[in-house]
């Protein structure tokens, strides 16, 4: 059993390319501000060095609605897990710079959230993700 684990909540409504693009983004979010995620490099047998991955299971859940997705960010910030975020309007963004300016026009209550990754104890991530049900 891992002590820590990262859980992605994804509306389920969008393109399946958005699901994937959502998905990866948030992943790259953990990876850049926590280093505690990071694991060792792969090392084949010919000694050729590929990048780490996370070092701590990435579960995908699915919110049927907005209010899913907000009840699992919710639980999630009154726990004090770390959290990452992607709002509808960030797919009409070109860059880093807008991505940050959208975000920025939005308090807490009122972000468009179509994506969400938790990161923390793993009871913790638990009892946010509780009543999602696995991507499928």
């Amino acid at each position: 059993m891992y002590e820590h684990k990262m859980a992605v909540v994804i509306l389920s409504d969008l393109l399946d390319w958005q699901k994937l693009n959502v998905t990866a983004f948030l992943a790259s979010s953990v990876a850049i501000a926590l280093p505690q995620t990071h694991g060792a490099p792969l090392v084949s047998a010919s000694g050729t060095a590929y990048l780490p991955f996370l070092k701590h299971p990435i579960l995908i859940y699915e919110a049927e609605t907005g209010e899913q997705l907000r009840r699992a960010f919710n639980r999630a910030s009154d726990r004090g897990l770390s959290i990452g975020i992607y709002t509808r309007e960030l797919f009409t963004t070109k860059n880093e710079n807008e991505n940050v300016v959208e975000i920025a026009k939005f308090s807490d209550t009122a972000l468009n959230l179509v994506g969400i990754i938790l990161y923390g104890a793993s009871k913790e991530v638990d009892k946010a993700t509780d009543k999602l049900r696995f991507h499928r």
